[in-house]
């Protein structure tokens, strides 16, 4: 991270979803880097024994705890070994994520498509309900939803992936409302496209639409995939507070948000950067 944007984290406590690979390491790492004690979360215990191991490599502290984030019991375990080994939450990143079927409606088994809900909307809402008592109770907490800028435009042969993600964003606006008087801020947050195994997939797999496997291909052939630095100073400078006058909001990897909070009460007082219907 660039000297202007350390953050000192030094006695909080993170919890990252997804956290085995991709923009999931690399957030728990910055966290990590940052002087938080973080718990990394993810259904493969190989990729969390080695997100683990960079970080304390590098002198950080971390813990892994396996789990699927659509498990209610099993989030309910690391919330409790998080707490137990840790120490309480102050900063929920929700990051796991699948793609879904990508391709026509009426090919795509019906299991797969609802399994798309289950780990991009369930998941942060299982994860979101376990850290919220304590967060409540010590009056402060950041909570970090990944989703999607695709929610903007229509992509038709993605559909369980972008209702998926409007859904968190809907979910983000409204919890924002609730838990800003207990000092909790919220957001929904759109990373851009870091090369990771999820674009790797979205580029290569015969089984994604072509619509939609052309846009990720053409990532690929002109070297435009966002570098990792970017969503990881956005998300650190959400994780440290220094956006919570933007809670409830949706960001993406392309706001200036410094200049965003130079001008909170305009996007205050007109509602901005949020998924609305306008007349």
């Amino acid at each position: 991270m660039p000297e202007d944007q350390k953050y000192d984290l030094r006695g909080q406590v993170a919890i990252v979803t997804g956290g085995g690979r991709g923009t999931g390491r690399a957030f728990a790492q910055a966290l990590a880097e940052a002087g938080a004690s973080v718990a990394v979360t993810a259904r493969t215990q190989i990729e969390l024994e080695q997100t683990v191991g960079l970080i304390r490599s590098a002198g950080g502290h971390a813990i892994s705890i396996q789990g699927d984030v659509s498990d209610s019991a099993a989030v309910e375990r690391v919330v409790k070994t998080t707490e137990l080994q840790l120490g309480p939450v102050d900063i929920l990143v929700n990051n796991a994520g699948v793609t879904g079927p990508v391709g026509a409606e009426w090919e795509a088994d019906p299991d797969d498509w609802w399994r798309t809900m289950e780990i991009n909307l369930r998941g942060p809402y299982l994860m979101t309900r376990g850290v919220l008592p304590g967060m409540v109770s010590q009056k402060c907490g950041r909570i970090i939803n990944i989703s999607s800028a695709v929610t903007v435009r229509t992509f038709p042969y993605f559909a369980p992936y972008t209702v998926s993600k409007a859904a968190i964003i809907y979910y983000t606006q409204n919890l924002a409302g609730q838990v800003k008087e207990h000092g909790i801020s919220v957001f929904a947050y759109h990373p851009g496209g870091p090369e990771t195994e999820m674009s790797r997939y979205l580029a290569e797999s015969s089984e994604v639409h072509e619509s939609v496997g052309n846009i990720f291909r053409g990532l690929y052939e002109r070297a435009a995939h966002t570098p990792m630095e970017i969503p990881v100073r956005d998300v650190m400078l959400m994780a440290s507070g220094k956006a919570d006058a933007l809670t409830g909001r949706f960001l993406i990897h392309t706001d200036d948000q410094e200049e965003m909070l130079a001008r909170v009460g305009e996007i205050e007082r007109d509602d901005l950067y949020v998924l609305t219907r306008r007349t």
